[in-house]
């Protein structure tokens, strides 16, 4: 018996397709095909029902208008393009795939020179905006471990915000209690947390890069950073393939 050919029998709407012919890829797609085709009205209901309530927001304020846009352009990149931070950090060590770390990656390159533009537009307008250094954080014990905790929750969830959120749309109901701990996790932590770890660490330093290499320095430095990381990652990627392909070559 040819185990690559599967003998079912499944109906679609040109009529009843015997299977028995068609590889295991091919019955795949199309499953997948007759899938599409019965979530097309859905889509459509979809579309009208979210231009009908950009139409609705425009009316009352264009400024949400313009969020609304933006919410889902963003949530559309996200899902086809899967990004997620937990699985960025994951795949490396279960499939040594890093396509979405260097994806991560990319997207640190791409709002280093965005916010690093917003920053120096506001320092030339006022070199004291309180703006310009919001964010920077004392370099304390609460962002390694922080870091480590957010890093086991996010994994033992199964995704970080963006990746629960897109689950969320995609139907998954269980990340759904997920979402509902992270939001309140976020308020207690916003609302208690900085206070706390500051008490412990009322000298710790703050570290501000323009300060230290100037502007245009301190966008090159960090996107030297993001590129070493970047071909480390792709070097990562390649050794596990050639793992891999040497582990079957030997029948492993």
């Amino acid at each position: 018996m040819n185990t690559g050919r599967c003998h079912i029998e499944n109906r679609f709407e040109e009529g009843k397709v015997t299977a028995a012919s068609l590889d295991l890829a091919q019955l795949r797609k199309l499953q997948l095909e007759q899938e599409n085709r019965t979530q097309i009205p859905w889509a459509i209901l979809v579309v009208v029902l979210a231009i009908g309530a950009g139409v609705f927001f425009h009316s009352y304020s264009p400024k949400i208008a313009t969020f609304w846009v933006f919410g889902l352009a963003f949530g559309y990149v996200v899902q086809r393009s899967r990004f997620c931070f937990a699985a960025a950090s994951r795949d490396p060590y279960l499939t040594g795939s890093t396509s979405l770390l260097r994806g991560v990656l990319v997207a640190f390159a791409v709002s280093t020179i965005g916010v690093s533009a917003i920053k120096y537009g506001a320092f030339l307008a006022d070199p004291n905006a309180e703006v310009i250094t919001s964010g920077v954080n004392a370099l304390n014990l609460s962002l390694p471990l922080g870091a480590l905790l957010f890093g086991i929750g996010m994994v033992i969830a199964g995704g970080c915000a963006s990746g629960t959120l897109m689950r969320i749309g995609e139907g998954n109901t269980l990340q759904l209690v997920v979402l509902v701990f992270f939001v309140i996790g976020s308020a207690w932590g916003a609302h208690d947390s900085g206070a706390f770890w500051y008490k412990l660490t009322p000298n710790a330093p703050k570290v501000f890069l323009p300060d230290v290499f100037g502007w245009l320095g301190a966008v090159v430095v960090q996107l030297l950073v993001i590129a070493l990381l970047w071909i480390a990652a792709l070097k990562w990627q390649e050794k596990k393939a050639a793992a891999a392909i040497a582990a079957a070559e030997r029948g492993e």
